[in-house]
């Protein structure tokens, strides 16, 4: 067994070339077996993801605070500590806090890297 303090998490911050605002990760596992990538991600309030999807998809656990969420040509939809959002594999979609609240969720994917479209999040988009 493995046990990593809170206060041990190597926190990291994200560039801006793949989010808007203040992004950390925290990486939640050191197994020898990459095959799940497992992260704590803490957004600043208006902080967000730049549109994206996963090989095999994304599991979203919100540990804390308020986000939003929105998949190509979907409604944006709230979500808030307790929440779960699973994205299928090949899904494009975006996440982050809310204008006025932090957001922290953990994720989880298998199958390789983040897919990145070289496209941020309008204020449109964001703001509906």
């Amino acid at each position: 067994m493995e046990h990593t303090p809170a206060e041990s998490i190597d926190w990291v911050k994200a560039g801006n070339d793949h989010f808007t605002g203040s992004v950390l990760f925290g990486p939640l596992s050191s197994a020898a077996d990459r095959s799940l990538n497992a992260l704590g991600v803490l957004f600043e309030p208006g902080a967000r993801t730049d549109w994206h999807t996963h090989p095999d998809g994304q599991v979203l656990y919100v540990a804390s605070g308020v986000g939003k969420v929105q998949t190509d040509g979907g409604e944006t939809v709230r979500v808030s500590a307790g929440d779960v959002v699973y994205s299928p594999a090949g899904e494009k979609h975006w996440h982050g806090a809310t204008e006025t609240s932090y957001l922290m969720h953990l994720s989880l994917t298998t199958g390789g890297a983040t897919e990145w479209f070289p496209e941020k999040v309008s204020d449109q988009d964001y703001r509906s």
